[in-house]
């Protein structure tokens, strides 16, 4: 069972640049087509300050800490026996290249189903920008499978 003990564990806040061929990258990965993604001047004529960052880019911003799955070790949880089971987003404001972010995150919940058999942890994050704006909110849901 994973110790309940840990539900609002916080970590490390991230402080992340938004750079414009990161984004641009991104963009690609992701098969975005509309030009607001990848040319700012166009991006500009349609009311934006500059290239715009996908909903999902947040998902780097982790991965930019040196032990983005510290929360996993500290549950006991090797990486190779989860699932990824559900992504949330809210988001409020636009991001944008040029941006800098602030991730701050704790572990949610740890809950059971199954009578046990499945264990199920939520990763909250909260991210602002540099005017102290929270532009966004994330929930990942991990499960565990106990024999």
């Amino acid at each position: 069972m994973l110790d309940q003990n840990l539900i609002g564990k916080t970590y490390p806040e991230i402080v992340f640049s938004v750079e414009k061929q990161r984004l641009k990258f991104f963009a690609k990965a992701t098969q975005q087509t509309d030009p607001i993604y990848f040319d700012e001047d166009f991006a500009k004529t349609k009311g934006h300050r500059s290239i715009l960052a996908p909903l999902t880019f947040l998902t780097t911003v982790g991965y930019e800490q040196e032990y983005p799955y510290q929360y996993l070790e500290d549950l006991g949880v090797p990486l190779g026996s989860i699932l990824h089971a559900k992504q949330e987003y809210t988001n409020y404001e636009q991001i944008y290249a040029g941006d800098q972010l602030r991730m701050k995150s704790k572990i949610g919940e740890i809950y059971e189903k199954k009578k046990g058999m499945l264990e199920f942890v939520s990763f909250i994050s909260h991210y602002k920008n540099q005017k102290n704006k929270l532009v966004a909110e994330s929930i990942s849901t991990l499960v565990l499978r106990n024999k």
